[in-house]
């Protein structure tokens, strides 16, 4: 059997300079520049008894977690992070955001600088050659969206896109659909795209509409006009409905109740031979792993879901959950066995990135 090489399709390294000055809530702000705060509430914890704060107590390290991982001073950084996780050969794709104009304050750092940083990453000796860059295009932006992605595709190298519609757009926005599907088709560029109920959202954006442009279905027009475009609907649906197919089950007189799914919806998608360009991803989603993988392991005994799903972690996002990277990576090598963690992880991400 040939040497196991891990690419990990979806990874984050944009730090808080990348990121809105007041998102979620505007005391946020608190912790972006005094991260110190979180260390400072964490020792009162620890130094009490029986208060009620205790209970925060390991969600707080977890914040932490993230609050370091973030404030780090440049990508690289953040990406040296998740190396020590995974096997030298192993590769990552990185996917930046653009929330300069989701309505949550300004950002220090755009998005244009986002991309340069990026590829200088990729020349970088020492980790380039492990680095999968995706451009992201926030098509709000107008035209100057898509020349900045065929900036970092022609000139940077890039590899494929990067979409967030709950930012603030449907999956089917005029731009996308008349300039940045057809260029991806013609450059043969792989679309990862978020598809889960939480996540980052605009300020204007109510969650009846985030659910609308992030459902599945949304994306039925894109693969019915770009049959041949390869798009990877992130998490699998998302936490929310992992737990709540598991809690509730299916209402067999309930005539959508499937398609309410998200889970179950992406599977029926890929199932029935009508999307072939459709992929998923278990990014985050894993992290929750004793609850869900049981369901997954299940799934990926049907070939066809088998051959369209792909291995990733959303670090770093990652380290809001208590498990590590190196952790769960294992523990999902060793539930599904080699051959179908091999799957996942080297033959399916060589197919989807073309």
């Amino acid at each position: 059997m040939t040497k196991l090489l891990i690419t990990n399709c979806h990874v984050h390294t944009f730090t808080t300079a990348h990121a809105p000055r007041h998102y979620p809530i505007w005391p946020a702000v608190l912790l972006r520049y005094a991260p110190w705060l979180a260390r400072w509430l964490l020792r009162l914890m620890r130094w009490g008894t029986q208060f009620v704060l205790r209970r925060f107590h390991d969600t707080l390290i977890r914040l932490e977690n993230f609050l370091r991982t973030g404030s780090r001073k440049s990508q690289l950084a953040v990406f040296k992070e998740i190396l020590p996780y995974y096997p030298p050969s192993s590769r990552f794709v990185v996917l930046p955001m653009d929330m300069a104009m989701i309505g949550h304050g300004p950002v220090d750092k755009d998005i244009f600088a986002q991309h340069d940083e990026l590829a200088a990453m990729k020349v970088d000796p020492d980790v380039g050659d492990r680095i999968i860059p995706f451009a992201t295009v926030y098509p709000n932006r107008g035209k100057a969206a898509f020349d900045e992605f065929r900036r970092c595709v022609e000139c940077l190298g890039f590899k494929g896109l990067k979409l967030y519609p709950m930012l603030g757009f449907p999956p089917d926005h005029k731009l996308l659909m008349d300039s940045v599907y057809p260029y991806c088709v013609e450059r043969n560029l792989p679309v990862m795209t978020h598809c889960s109920r939480g996540g980052v959202r605009g300020k204007s954006v109510t969650q009846a509409q985030a659910d609308r442009w992030t459902s599945p279905e949304a994306y039925i027009p894109v693969m019915q006009r770009y049959p041949d475009l390869r798009i990877c609907l992130a998490h699998f649906g998302g936490d929310q409905d992992w737990k709540k197919l598991l809690r509730d089950g299916v209402d067999p007189f309930k005539l959508n109740a499937r398609k309410e799914n998200w889970v179950l919806l992406i599977a029926d998608m890929i199932r029935s031979g009508d999307c072939p360009g459709l992929w998923t991803d278990v990014s985050y989603t894993i992290f929750k792993f004793d609850d869900y993988i049981p369901l997954l392991k299940l799934y990926l005994e049907d070939e066809d879901l088998l051959q369209r799903v792909l291995f990733g972690s959303d670090f770093y996002m990652t380290r809001l959950e208590k498990p590590s990277e190196k952790e769960i990576s294992i523990r999902l090598r060793s539930v599904l066995g080699e051959n179908k963690f091999r799957q996942i992880a080297m033959v399916n991400p060589r197919s989807w990135l073309g």
